[in-house]
């Protein structure tokens, strides 16, 4: 029995971060010792809540976001929730920039959140969709009212709001010897690696990619997933601070989320999934439970998606890959629908930025 009454908030804001650890250790593919997620999804917004809010302050503290002033970002959806979160708090209007590719409960949700939602008809033809919503954003930055793009893929403040959860996992867990993340904007793996610097420098960050996501410098590839990897390489990641780099499939994700919902009854979206798969293949290899993996929200946008059994015939998702496949260096060609595999060589694939030139044609513009 609980005995103890809940915590009396004034604003939705106060319920961001201090997240709880759940030891996991339902088999993904395979038996393995336990793991620890950090459940985001428990939070208003997400583990996004925790960058929408740092980044919405830093901009408020130095006069980049005026009172009242507009808010527009692009987001596959989760991001945009968090800004919802934050800006209705502060007294901005927000403008999500999204794409066709957005399912109908985000954008039901972001709808009822007060936000306004802009959509994109076709991908950029290098940079994907995220390219094509960064161009929207330009456009947009032009007719708002005091306008402000927190630029989620290369604003230091992204990096920043997540120390706080960097810090919560290593007062948790007395012992900890892996920590898996899952990369999109690369915020929130920098931001702990910080953390893992100054505390527990022993510790391996272990990053969890999309196949067909540019990230990590596999080619570009048109992927079921929404909200892991990136089609354009952000500014946020912190490449040296990885140990290794796993990329995974569809089919791998939906498993995951599903025997997560099944036999621990925490799950979330794709890179939920993803993240736990590896989590689990760590803990294994390391024969123990000194592993923690973030969970970055709920199921509760997925269920049209991840949890529709019906979408996956449609989609042709085949069985998944169990372990993953080594390998070392870049991949020619790739499967996003079943794809596990590993390296420990980790790199920054953007030429330009690792020379210090300009005119990448995958990184993003700015508006």
């Amino acid at each position: 029995m609980i005995d103890r009454a809940p915590a009396r908030c004034e604003s939705p804001l106060d319920l961001i971060g201090n997240t709880p650890l759940l030891r996991v250790t339902t088999p993904i593919s395979f038996e393995h010792p336990g793991f620890w997620a950090k459940l985001e999804g428990v939070a208003p917004g997400g583990m996004k809540a925790r960058a929408a809010h740092a980044m919405l302050a830093g901009a408020r503290e130095r006069g980049e976001l005026r009172p009242g002033g507009t808010v527009v970002e692009s987001t596959s959806g989760t991001l945009g929730i968090g800004l919802a979160c934050v800006g209705s708090a502060w007294g901005h209007p927000v403008v999500v920039v999204a794409d066709d590719e957005l399912d109908d409960m985000t954008r039901a949700l972001l709808t009822a959140y007060g936000v306004r939602v802009e959509l994109v008809r076709s991908p950029h033809p290098v940079g994907g969709w995220q390219r094509a919503r960064l161009e929207r954003v330009r456009e947009l930055m032009a007719t708002l009212p005091d306008p402000y793009w927190p630029d989620q893929y290369n604003n230091p403040d992204n990096v920043s709001g997540y120390r706080g959860l960097g810090h919560e996992l290593l007062d948790q867990l007395d012992d900890l010897d892996v920590v898996v993340c899952s990369v999109g904007t690369g915020g929130h793996s920098a931001g702990i690696a910080q953390v893992l610097r100054e505390r527990r420098p022993e510790a391996r960050l272990v990053g969890v990619d999309a196949a067909g996501s540019t990230v990590f410098g596999d080619p570009v590839a048109k992927r079921l997933m929404r909200g892991l990897g990136s089609s354009i390489h952000p500014g946020n990641v912190d490449y040296a601070a990885f140990d290794e780099v796993h990329w995974v499939g569809s089919a791998e994700a939906v498993a995951g989320c599903r025997k997560l919902a099944a036999g621990a009854f925490a799950t979330g979206g794709w890179s939920t999934g993803a993240v736990a798969l590896v989590a689990s293949w760590c803990a294994r290899e390391l024969g123990s439970d000194r592993v923690a993996a973030v969970f970055p929200d709920g199921p509760h946008r997925y269920w049209q998606t991840i949890y529709d059994a019906d979408l996956h015939a449609a989609q042709g998702l085949p069985e998944p890959v169990t372990e993953p496949s080594e390998m070392d260096g870049i991949s020619s060609e790739v499967d996003t629908k079943t794809s596990w595999r590993r390296s420990r060589k980790v790199v920054d694939p953007c030429a330009h930025r690792t020379a210090g030139t300009a005119g990448c044609p995958v990184c993003e513009v700015r508006p």
